[in-house]
């Protein structure tokens, strides 16, 4: 029996428009779970502990925010596709 080759624009081929090239990211991640569940902690220990305040919270939380985005970029640049 005689196969059929693959032909350039198929499932896998690297036609624009098709999904054979760079894949949609997934929304949600390990990543912002880790991030979300840090976020809690710090909202929790700022509730709790008198010695940290408002200011303190939110430096706190811009720092691990930049940090985040940071690591995202990294992430995503580190998967770019070299045409």
């Amino acid at each position: 029996m005689a196969t059929i080759p693959n032909e350039p624009g198929g499932p896998r081929g690297g036609m624009p428009g098709t999904w054979g090239g760079a894949r949609m990211p997934i929304p949600g991640n390990a990543e912002f779970a880790v991030y979300f569940i840090i976020e809690v902690i710090f909202a929790i220990i700022w509730i709790a502990a008198e010695s940290v305040n408002t200011h303190d919270w939110v430096w706190f939380s811009t720092i691990l925010t930049a940090f985040y985005i940071l690591s995202r970029g990294i992430a995503k640049a580190s998967r770019v596709l070299e045409q």
